[in-house]
């Protein structure tokens, strides 16, 4: 009778035991809903990243909203949402306040003008310089294209954001201003933008690079054109400035440092103080391991490898 009572005493710790592991199991599995907004430039990346993260883990809600990435900061410092999509430089006055971010991937801004524009054959063999740039977006002391002797486009039809943006903050800082500084008709959103432009046959503006081109095919967008950006200065598109015509020869320049930071620049995700909600951390330590690999297929830049080690030890 001692005997059974041992046995039955081991069954009991065994099959408790068991009991603890399965409840441990069960705990760890993620479960619940995250909130994110902001960004334009971010938005489709990060909806592929929200996609596969929630195969792998079915119990987890991610909604994501794009709003421009000054709403995002707003609605994350206000603990509106968990996390901002971000396509700029964090303010001194947005870390004081608690931000903090994470970079997760590359993209660029660029000049755009309608494709049936008279100049753009020109254009794409000649490029404008930082300080032609500067004269049409900010100064506007260039308002007809005549005045840089190319003939045929008139007047420049001037387009802008009218919503706070990464993509406006970037573009302007190339051209050492700031959003602010953007002369144009203000318009809300980048695929508004792209749409101005395309409908204008004198339309000038500027888009992130996934509402330039079609991840796709590679290709820029039906009626949109780009204007290449003279690095040098010469006055000529020399062959290591020929960029556009495929967005890989455009994405490979700016993963090899070829291409002037801004208006390339690094894409985050904002948190409210460093995060401790678990679907976040682990969300984000997914997008810098196996979400990487869709990065270039949907048309942005991959972070270098040495970029993406320092990142990670943020979630330490």
């Amino acid at each position: 009778m001692k005997s059974y009572s041992v046995i039955f005493l081991v069954l009991a710790i065994i099959a408790a035991g068991c009991g603890n592991k399965k409840q441990e199991q069960k705990s760890d599995k993620l479960s619940g809903n995250i909130s994110i907004s902001g960004a334009f430039a971010l938005y489709p990346m990060a909806q592929k990243w929200a996609e596969e993260f929630m195969k792998e883990n079915p119990d987890v809600k991610i909604d994501i909203s794009a709003g421009g990435a000054g709403k995002g900061m707003t609605d994350v410092l206000n603990g509106m949402v968990d996390m901002a999509m971000f396509s700029r430089s964090v303010s001194p006055e947005e870390e004081n306040q608690g931000a903090w971010k994470i970079a997760v991937a590359k993209d660029v801004v660029l000049p755009t003008i309608n494709a049936k524009n008279p100049v753009y054959a020109e254009l794409k063999t000649r490029g404008l310089t930082k300080e032609e740039f500067q004269k049409i977006y900010i100064t506007q002391e260039i308002k007809d294209w005549s005045q840089l002797k190319l003939k045929g486009g008139g007047a420049i039809s001037l387009f802008s954001r009218s919503d706070a943006c990464g993509a406006a903050e970037m573009w302007a800082k190339f051209m050492d201003g700031a959003q602010e500084d953007l002369k144009g008709v203000g318009v809300f959103g980048d695929p508004g933008i792209a749409d101005a432009v395309k409908n204008d046959v004198k339309g000038v503006g500027f888009n992130n690079i996934i509402y330039a081109y079609d991840y796709k095919t590679g290709k820029i967008q039906d009626g949109i054109g780009i204007i290449p950006i003279d690095i040098n200065g010469n006055g000529k598109v020399d062959p290591e400035e020929d960029l556009y015509s495929d967005m890989k020869l455009l994405t490979g320049a700016i993963r090899d440092g070829k291409f002037p930071e801004p208006p390339a620049r690094p894409l985050y995700f904002i948190c409210k103080g460093k995060p401790d909600n678990a679907i976040v951390l682990a969300f984000l330590n997914y997008i810098l391991t196996t979400g990487q690999q869709w990065v270039e297929e949907s048309g942005y830049v991959k972070l270098p490898e040495a970029m993406v080690e320092t990142e990670k030890k943020k979630l330490d």
